[in-house]
């Protein structure tokens, strides 16, 4: 992250959780929420918010919810695929699988997806420590039923976090 934006973690207002960053003129700029911020293992800042944004880019997705542990040093993702990118990449690189659940366990289909969050993270210029390792996706999008959205889509991380716990465990040991 910029140093400017590892200055205005430090320059929030601690009523509302808000994250500033000090304008030329003077003023404060809101530029996130301390919560959607965390500490990587090698000391980097990451805003998590303004990742998913960036990899929301990628057309071969539908939705994404980027995770950090404090003790790592790499993000790890949740992705919801496209079905109709995912199936159309599958059919023209010959992999052939019953259903979508059994498309999105291929390997072949995580390091495409892989690949394409890659492909937007470099003509966005994300730094390396900004970069997803490895992921896993979820043939069932984020819904309110699981109580991992809310009524206005906004990512419910802790509920997230709960529901996912056991991949994101296996995907820092490397067990994807």
């Amino acid at each position: 992250m910029h140093r400017s934006i590892e200055r205005s973690y430090l320059s929030f207002c601690p009523l509302n959780g808000d994250i500033g960053e000090w304008q030329p003129d003077g003023c404060m700029k809101v530029i996130d929420r301390k919560k959607n911020i965390f500490k990587l293992s090698q000391g980097e800042y990451v805003s998590v918010e303004n990742l998913e944004n960036v990899y929301s880019l990628a057309s071969e997705i539908d939705s994404i919810w980027v995770y950090g542990d404090s003790f790592q040093s790499f993000l790890v993702a949740v992705v919801n695929p496209n079905k109709q990118a995912l199936e159309s990449w599958a059919e023209a690189n010959g992999i052939a699988v019953d259903d979508f659940s059994s498309l999105c366990q291929h390997p072949r289909a995580k390091v495409f997806i892989l690949d394409q969050l890659n492909k937007v993270a470099k003509a966005n210029k994300l730094k390396g420590f900004e970069l997803i390792k490895k992921l896993h996706l979820d043939p069932v999008p984020f819904d309110m039923d699981r109580d991992l959205i809310t009524p206005t889509f906004k990512k419910k991380r802790p509920q997230l976090f709960k529901y996912y716990k056991d991949i994101i465990n296996k995907l820092y040991q490397g067990r994807n």
